[in-house]
């Protein structure tokens, strides 16, 4: 996400990560270049307003670089403004002050897009007992019938279905589920795994989902395969 204003860059913070993406910020234009080098974004939010370069500037540039989706974000509305930047290489041009459901809806098609251009899928299926879990289709299900989870539950479940099996920290959960002035609200996420564990119908004594590693964090518990190895029941989505 490069934009020097920074409640809208906080806004879209907690947006994007509460459906569960991962958010780099820069504020200016030459650091947000820099940042898509350092971490090779899945996709990039641009501001054109930057205080050092102009956006269309920084699209060349990102272009010169990488075949990154980018989605233009910006107030100027003129015809030209935006032909020019699709012009530029931008896969999409939304308009300042815009609706965060249907920004996040341009996000999840274009990801969807490039991960089929790719051959591969973004999500996975996790498939344990009763239990699936279609991060495609952000949907849970026990046997046949829908779990119903609030936001943050789902955001949740859905960072420990990416580490299945490895154990993920209570630091880096809050960080990127309630942002980083929360990390040290361990009761937040106390609160939000005990009301997980009895929609999944997991008990905390005898866990056979989630497992909690006190002080540390974590873990979605898989099942051993036929060799006895431990290994996540995930499949690549087409």
């Amino acid at each position: 996400m490069i934009d020097d204003e920074r409640q809208i860059r906080r806004f879209l913070r907690i947006s994007l990560a509460s459906q569960g993406f991962d958010v780099v910020e820069a504020e200016t234009g030459s650091e947000g270049l820099q940042k898509a080098v350092q971490c090779s974004p899945d996709l990039v939010l641009l501001d054109l307003g930057l205080p050092d370069l102009d956006g269309q500037e920084v699209l060349e540039a990102l272009r010169a670089q990488s075949g990154v989706p980018v989605i233009v974000v910006s107030v100027r509305e003129r015809e030209d403004e935006k032909v020019r930047a699709l012009d530029n290489g931008a896969n999409d041009y939304v308009t300042k002050p815009f609706g965060i459901q249907e920004l996040l809806a341009r996000v999840r098609r274009l990801l969807r897009f490039r991960a089929s251009q790719s051959g591969e899928s973004l999500a996975m299926l996790f498939r344990q007992g009763s239990l699936t879990i279609d991060l495609n289709k952000r949907l849970v299900l026990r046997g046949d019938e829908k779990v119903h989870l609030t936001p943050k539950e789902y955001a949740l479940l859905e960072r420990l279905c990416r580490h299945a099996g490895r154990m993920v920290t209570q630091t880096q959960l809050l960080r990127e589920i309630w942002g980083p002035t929360h990390a040290d609200d361990i009761h937040y996420l106390r609160v939000v795994v005990s009301r997980l564990r009895t929609k999944l119908g997991d008990n905390i004594q005898s866990a056979h989902l989630l497992q909690t590693e006190a002080g540390v964090g974590y873990r979605l518990l898989v099942e051993p395969d036929e060799a006895g190895e431990t290994t996540a029941n995930t499949e690549r989505l087409s």
